[in-house]
């Protein structure tokens, strides 16, 4: 399902006591890991990968023990996207472990025990998938060998059945307790005899937990989520949730404007607050800023309240010399800059044939600019981190989606050697891309060391939050097709502007990085003659992120409502229009068509397959019913779009009222992840993103003026709540068990808006082309 098994290196090491913690006293310890330098020699596509952070070092551990109990080490940050579940899954059930009997402990941030422990970019199923399984069928392995000996039989006479291994001849079952032992003796077996379950055999993979709207048969054993019962009980551990003995409290003032440090600050007035033990200045970074902090005044007391009013009390003169650009940063006059721009050619990213002579020969022409604002990604817990700095060394706890990342930079900050350095991941209360940036852990590791290594909870407020995150950049892009007298289109020119994630690594590169613009841009599978899409400069004077989706947010719906648009000058159905750009079922190479990153996987595996992107066209349109018979100032909107290497369609049935007010009454959604590992957790991925993709088009914008960001809270910054979710969402999984497998978090979320927007066109006849809708639909 996944790459090539040749690179895949498996060990016992339970018998060198590998694992402080884990391996100590236990029976049996299998690991899984892939050889980096023999995948990055195998294909071309391995060593960028590498160089882009997306090939994967994972060592998966799996330990039986005496007792009979089995533990999978999880190294995957959960989130809310039920990692923790799936992953135990499909490794409980290829050793044949009974549900009951199995567990998860959490890794702490170590990349050279645990490998990539990086959780973004809706890789970690299709990544692990196959080091989870290999590792389990040679543990199971490993325990019929076992078993043989015990007996003095053939080892192929002896089964996996659930928790026990069977003598097939004669009936003679023993526990996996019983032979773990035994079997922690034994080396691993070779790749040419280790074999995994079929497909027939599986009874957790693949097997839906409840009724469903495709054509899924039921589960055949439930495999309850992992963290289920103490997450609705309470008990489970989130960021917030942590205490030490001794701890303290802490909250920091940052500057407003980025790149601004302290010059001078008068604490007289907190000190005073009962509660407050010290005032800290920190050092702050300006652009390129990385995962640095932004520096600041940091205000530790006995509890969060005290911490809180001793920051109101402070009085901070900012030194922003040098930083004009920054301090002027105004959105609304930064977006007109953009879409002037816009206007102007940009840097060639891809072109095919005469664009000019095509929209100059055009029976008509027709263009139009989108916009989209920043976002935050407004988690429901804000970042928080504890941190105990000492003469040894420094341990830390918090919710973070890249432990090594915080590991490597409390190291880098404090300059001490990352080896003492232990960060402790904890549930994550919603990531969203946030919780990949460690500056919070690094700025609780900076008060720790001022307190002389008392442990420090530091506590973003939602209003820190906001104002302080790394941004979703704002975009503008401009789309100009000629038509041919069939309405065909005959000349497509797609030009985008955006400030690039790489502005926090690099010195204001300006241009989109090869990344953003292989997300739903560079690899465009439209079949059209003439052809050119361009990049235009855009700098940057935020923070910029990476954000659930990243830059196919603002493709996807430039694209798609362009598509629309289009249909509708030729007097066409959207989806017969959609169908026809989309051109016959083909694959396309993306390297032939100047998209080099293929979210890190190799190209020749994980080509984009047009006849993928029609079925769930066809599929969604065909169970929402499209084109059916509606009430006026109703309608339905489509869109589809392919990303982290899966296909999502989505139609949604949008009224609008005589207030202007968006009612969602139903969402269908096609999805093709190919292989299906945890199908309950695919669909609530899919109806967590019609929300919170029915808020990025309804509610959701940052703005900023004078260098300061506006919406403070969340009666600022608003978030769909139930009146703007859907009244049905229906998910509907398409089956597509041999191709490779794709992502599930991040791809449902890139077509919701395109699909809200076009559905206000049919209900209303009004064209959105900036988002939020907002107030756009009254008076």
């Amino acid at each position: 399902m996944n790459r090539t098994v040749d690179t895949l290196l498996l060990a016992n090491v339970s018998r060198r006591r590998f694992l402080q913690g884990l391996a100590a006293g236990s029976a049996l310890v299998v690991a899984a890991r892939w050889d980096l330098a023999a995948a990055a020699e195998d294909k071309q596509y391995g060593a960028a990968g590498m160089a882009y952070g997306w090939v994967d070092n994972p060592n998966v551990f799996i330990q039986i023990d005496e007792d009979g109990s089995v533990t999978v080490t999880n190294h995957r940050a959960e989130m809310g996207q039920g990692i923790r579940t799936s992953l135990v899954m499909v490794a409980a059930d290829e050793l044949g472990a009974d549900w009951s009997k199995v567990k998860a402990t959490q890794a702490p941030g170590d990349s050279d025990t645990y490998g990539n422990q990086d959780t973004d970019g809706s890789r970690s199923m299709r990544h692990w998938f196959d080091p989870m399984r290999r590792a389990a069928a040679s543990a199971r392995r490993m325990l019929e060998q076992a078993a043989a000996q015990r007996w003095d039989v053939p080892v192929d006479e002896c089964q996996a059945g659930v928790h026990v291994i069977v003598h097939t001849p004669s009936g003679r079952e023993l526990g996996f307790g019983e032979l773990a032992a035994a079997a922690r003796e034994l080396d691993v077996p070779s790749r040419d005899t280790l074999s995994l379950k079929p497909e027939s055999e599986w009874r957790l993979i693949g097997k839906s937990l409840g009724p469903s709207h495709d054509s899924d048969t039921g589960n055949l054993e439930r495999a309850p989520a992992v963290d289920g019962e103490d997450i609705v009980s309470g008990k489970a551990i989130y960021g917030g949730d942590m205490r030490l003995p001794d701890m303290a409290y802490a909250v920091i003032a940052r500057p407003d404007v980025l790149g601004a440090s302290v010059a001078s600050v008068d604490d007289s007035e907190t000190l005073k607050i009962p509660g407050v033990i010290k005032t800290v200045r920190l050092e702050g970074t300006s652009q390129p800023s990385s995962f640095h902090p932004l520096g600041g005044v940091g205000v530790i007391a006995d509890n969060t309240w005290a911490a809180i009013e001793g920051r109101k009390a402070l009085k901070i003169q900012w030194n922003t010399e040098g930083l004009d650009a920054n301090a002027g940063y105004d959105t609304k006059s930064y977006r007109e800059m953009l879409e002037q721009r816009a206007d102007s050619p940009g840097k060639v990213l891809r072109a095919s044939g005469d664009i000019e002579a095509a929209l100059a020969d055009a029976e008509s022409r027709h263009s139009a600019t989108y916009y989209m604002p920043h976002l935050a990604h407004a988690t429901m817990e804000p970042p928080v981190a504890i941190a105990r700095v000492s003469a040894d060394g420094a341990e830390t706890w918090a919710p973070v989606q890249d432990p090594q990342s915080a590991r490597d930079q409390v190291a880098e900050q404090l300059g001490i050697d990352g080896a003492s350095v232990k960060v402790n991941q904890t549930l994550l209360g919603g990531g969203f891309g946030r919780k990949a940036k460690p500056d919070f852990v690094v700025e609780a590791a900076h008060l720790s060391r001022a307190l002389d290594g008392r442990p420090v909870q530091l506590q973003w407020t939602r209003e820190d939050d906001l104002h302080h995150t790394y941004f979703h950049a704002l975009s503008v892009d401009r789309l100009e097709a000629g038509l041919g007298s069939d309405g065909k289109v005959q000349g497509w020119r797609h030009r985008t502007l955006a400030p690039t994630i790489m502005s926090i690594f690099q010195d204001d590169p300006r241009y989109k990085a090869t990344y953003e613009l292989g997300m739903g841009l560079t690899p465009l599978p439209f079949d059209i003659p003439a052809l050119s899409l361009e990049n235009g400069e855009a700098p940057a004077h935020k923070r910029i992120g990476w954000f659930r989706s990243v830059v196919n947010l603002p493709h996807a719906f430039a694209i798609q409502s362009f598509v629309a648009e289009l249909a509708a000058a030729a007097g066409r159905d959207h989806r017969d229009y959609l169908l026809e750009l989309l051109g016959p079922a083909r694959e396309i190479d993306p390297l032939a068509v100047g998209a080099t990153w293929n979210y890190g996987e190799d190209p020749e595996r994980y080509t984009i397959d047009v006849g993928r992107l029609r079925g769930v066209v066809e599929r969604v349109t065909e169970e929402a019913d499209w084109g059916k018979s509606l009430p006026e100032g109703r309608g339905q909107g489509l869109a589809v779009h392919h990303s982290f290497c899966s296909y999502t369609a989505i139609v949604l049935d949008v009224e609008v009222n005589d207030q202007g007010s968006v009612i969602v009454h139903q969402a269908d959604v096609a999805f093709d992840c190919g292989p299906r590992v945890n199908p309950e957790r695919i669909r609530a991925q899919m109806e967590g993103s019609v929300v919170m993709g029915i808020g990025i088009g309804l509610l959701n914008e940052i703005s900023a003026s004078g260098g300061r960001i506006e919406q403070d809270t969340f009666h600022q910054y608003l978030l769909p709540r139930q009146a703007n979710a859907p009244r049905e969402v229906r998910v509907h999984l398409v089956d597509n068990p041999d191709a490779p497998m794709g992502g599930v978090g991040e791809p449902g979320l890139p077509p919701v808006a395109p699909a809200l927007t076009n559905a206000i066109f049919a209900a209303t006849g009004k064209r959105i082309r900036e988002l939020p809708v907002g107030n756009q639909l009254k008076g």
